[in-house]
């Protein structure tokens, strides 16, 4: 009889308990390995949103500032250290993708928020209301020129034979945009940092709000749009896809998520007038919103391309991740079929751990089990 759900869309493959249709973050932006400990990270992030907002509202801007900008790249880093993903080469990978973009992130927002004379420093700083000018920089100059810099790092990585699997294209992704939305952050608000414990004259509630956006949402858009189209520049398959119209379309999607968010936050900061408390949240609620739209179609396309290489790998005769020894899954612990994409117990995708799990075959295993037709042997 031929399943009612056919596309599985009941069970995310990278983590079968949960529908692909949900807003669940940690399972989304950290697929490796994501239902062994998603405990561990919602925790840490817990903890430093929970510092952020208490240094915030007692008006120790700097040191909110600094948490906020660095706490998403550290859960995520960490979580890269964790799942093992890179086996024995984290720091070069990390580096590549992280430092260089931040670098770049750094150099590119001094430009256009110093040498252009634009500063988003405060909340609805222009009491004339919205400058054109600003605005095209900020729906034009900035997502296109930003969006580029973030995809250098991650497509020269991805290009490479060790990781040019969908899945590492994704998290390259990520890492360059939690990266270079770290250093944006400290470029355009150094000024607060630099200011001591006194705040810059706005009320609380307009300090929590810019910390919460430029912290904790930015970061989360900037890599969920920039790992959508790494992982289309990676593809499926054993070799890297490259610079396919896939790839464009997800490209000038990131670049429109980009526009959308800070033409939004820009226009709304100006709603109640100067330094308002109202246009903040409302850029917060604003951030929101694209991060939700953007938590779907992360999972609807990592869903698909677990699914449609479990089935290009069975049309090919077998997987290569998954070996014909004997090996367990990382989430339910049950034996794998040889040669299988995905847990026949729990339906976890084997692309969706590290590749240094794929296939090792568990030490101490059933005496007399043949590998190459998973029976064991009397």
């Amino acid at each position: 009889m031929q399943s009612q759900d056919a596309g599985r869309k009941k069970a995310y493959a990278a983590r079968p308990d949960e529908p692909v249709a949900s807003f669940k973050l940690v399972s989304t932006i950290m697929p490796q390995g994501a239902g062994r400990q998603p405990y561990t990270y919602k925790v840490a992030l817990g903890i430093a949103l929970l510092l952020t907002v208490v240094t915030a509202a007692v008006g120790a801007l700097p040191v909110a500032i600094m948490v906020a900008a660095f706490a998403i790249p550290i859960v995520y880093i960490l979580y890269l250290y964790d799942v093992n993903l890179w086996e024995d080469e984290p720091i070069p990978v990390v580096a590549a993708a992280f430092v260089l973009t931040g670098v770049l992130a750094a150099v590119f927002t001094w430009s256009w928020s110093d040498k252009l004379g634009l500063s988003t420093d405060t909340i609805g700083s222009n009491d004339a209301g919205p400058a054109g000018r600003d605005l095209l920089i900020l729906i034009l100059l900035v997502p296109v020129v930003s969006e580029l810099i973030r995809q250098l790092g991650p497509i020269y990585l991805a290009s490479r034979p060790r990781y040019d699997d969908l899945m590492d294209g994704f998290t390259f992704g990520v890492v360059a945009g939690v990266g270079y939305a770290c250093f944006e952050t400290l470029v355009l608000h150094w000024g607060w940092i630099s200011g001591g414990f006194a705040g810059p004259g706005s009320s609380a509630g307009t300090w929590i709000s810019v910390v919460l956006l430029q912290g904790f949402v930015k970061p989360l858009i900037y890599g969920s749009a920039t790992g959508l189209a790494v992982a289309e520049f990676s593809g499926l398959g054993e070799k890297y896809d490259g610079f396919t119209p896939r790839w464009v379309a997800g490209l000038a999607q990131a670049i429109l998520v980009n526009a959308l968010f800070q033409g939004g936050v820009y226009l709304l900061g100006f709603v109640g007038g100067h330094g308002s408390t109202v246009g903040a949240i409302l850029g917060v609620v604003w951030g929101l919103v694209l991060l939700g739209a953007l938590i779907i179609l992360v999972r609807t396309v990592l869903h698909k391309g677990l699914l449609e290489a479990a089935l290009e790998s069975a049309a090919r005769g077998g997987s290569s991740h998954a070996s014909g020894e004997l090996a367990f899954c990382s989430r339910c612990e049950m034996p794998l079929l040889p040669n299988s994409d995905f847990c026949s117990a729990c339906g976890n995708s084997v692309r969706s751990v590290p590749k240094s799990e794929r296939g090792v075959a568990l030490r101490g295993s059933a005496p007399g089990y043949e590998g190459s037709t998973g029976e064991t042997q009397a």
